[in-house]
């Protein structure tokens, strides 16, 4: 019952002394210096007062750690909500289905996320295995692990990507990259 008590009481007065600091805070017009002195009165009395009572060092602790908490619901009493604005990311780039949609273009995204995508994706995975450290078999398997992540990967950047000549030079880019630092290292 006592430790409940003592946290009841640092918790009332961080709430107190909270009170006091918000209300000589947001009265800007007048000065209330009563205010900031009670304020922090109570929060310099609770610390001294817990040093004193339990301990100095776990009296301390006690109200380092339960003073904030008053004063965390005095700002969650006070706390108001405001309407959310629209992110200015939204208004700077469209959405991928947005614009015009044309046939040819799906056709070659499709092309592009399908066999590119995997091409880029199993070039990275043979540099992998020609380059890690590690036995050969380790190897082997994290590469064939790592082919379908990296393949879906590929697909869902390429998809969503409106501009189909960056993708395409990324993608193929990659897959020359990949075949030839793993021809270098002797997987392929």
């Amino acid at each position: 019952m006592i430790p409940f008590l003592t946290s009841a009481l640092f918790v009332g007065a961080g709430i107190g002394g909270s009170w006091f600091l918000r209300c000589a805070w947001t009265d800007r017009e007048r000065e209330r210096p009563d205010f900031r002195l009670a304020g922090w009165g109570i929060l310099v009395g609770a610390l001294l007062a817990s040093a004193v009572w339990i301990g100095p060092m776990l009296g301390l602790a006690y109200a380092l750690t339960l003073l904030p908490v008053g004063s965390l619901l005095v700002v969650v009493h006070g706390a108001t909500r405001r309407a959310a604005r629209e992110s200015r990311r939204a208004q700077l780039a469209p959405e991928s289905l947005d614009g015009t949609s044309r046939a040819w273009r799906g056709w070659l995204k499709a092309l592009l996320a399908g066999p590119l995508g995997m091409l880029a994706a199993m070039g990275l995975a043979f540099c992998y295995a020609a380059w890690a450290p590690g036995a050969i078999q380790t190897r082997l398997l994290i590469a064939a692990l790592l082919v379908p992540a990296l393949w879906g990967l590929a697909m869902t950047w390429t998809l969503a990507d409106q501009r189909i000549i960056r993708a395409t030079a990324v993608l193929g880019g990659t897959t020359i990259l990949g075949f030839g630092l793993a021809f270098l290292g002797g997987i392929a």
